[in-house]
């Protein structure tokens, strides 16, 4: 199997479909072998339901994997991510906020052998962004990004931890996430420190981005959280 699209949803009925929709067609469209990995992580609509009765093409497997209590996009990407088998295998948000057709700059990367991992970026000098964050969650992304990488250890090299359109080679995605505990928002930055640590290359991509206001992160409401994990894995990987 070529690809493995990963997607963490939470209470997005109104969008599952359309998400399953969008990365079964550029599959079927870039004749890739693939399978659609859904993670409903414990939500309290029909998202599950949705998911499961939404159409794939022929040659695109569709796998829609739910559990009952909400743990955490963390949790829900490193379930959906050890149960992949693409040679290549990527996570995305719901909502499609980046055309899929994106992934072909990351896969080049990988592909070509300049990196083990393909961060989209809506940092870079190349992004197409329609429509950006509030200012609100423009000056918190700043504050988040100084912190990882003052307190953290975070390579400044990268602009954009935290956007979800990732790409990873396949065995590399099921070896650093097979080893990791972060259940909350802060995971990436474990999965960088692990990657960092294990000497696989990280590269960045620009992406064509358009912000979705329908976010199931609060800023505000998860503060603490975030840096309680934050706190949490500096101890697990630094000793520190």
């Amino acid at each position: 199997m070529d690809l493995s699209i990963v997607i963490p949803a939470f209470n997005e009925s109104k969008k599952i479909a359309g998400d399953i929709k969008a990365a079964a067609d550029f599959l079927n469209s870039q004749h890739l072998t693939g399978e659609v990995i859904i993670v409903d992580d414990g939500s309290e609509d029909t998202t599950s339901q949705i998911a499961k009765n939404t159409k794939v093409p022929l040659g695109v497997t569709l796998n829609v994997i739910r559990y009952e209590h909400h743990r955490g996009k963390g949790y829900a990407v490193r379930t959906g991510i050890r149960q992949s088998t693409g040679q290549f295998v990527m996570f995305a948000d719901s909502g499609s906020c980046v055309p899929y057709e994106d992934t072909l700059r990351g896969l080049e990367f990988i592909r070509k052998g300049l990196c083990d991992i393909a961060h989209g970026s809506r940092k870079m000098i190349d992004c197409y962004i329609e429509k950006n964050q509030s200012l609100y969650r423009r000056i918190c992304a700043k504050l988040f990004h100084w912190f990882i990488i003052h307190y953290m250890g975070i390579s400044s090299e990268y602009t954009d931890t935290q956007c979800g359109f990732k790409v990873y080679r396949g065995d590399v995605a099921r070896s650093l996430y097979s080893n990791a505990f972060t259940d909350g928002f802060a995971f990436d930055i474990e999965i960088i420190l692990r990657a960092q640590q294990e000497g696989y290359k990280i590269n960045e991509f620009p992406l064509n981005w358009s912000c979705d206001r329908d976010s199931r992160l609060s800023p505000s409401r998860s503060l603490f959280q975030i840096l309680k994990e934050l706190i949490i894995i500096k101890r697990a990987l630094s000793g520190k």
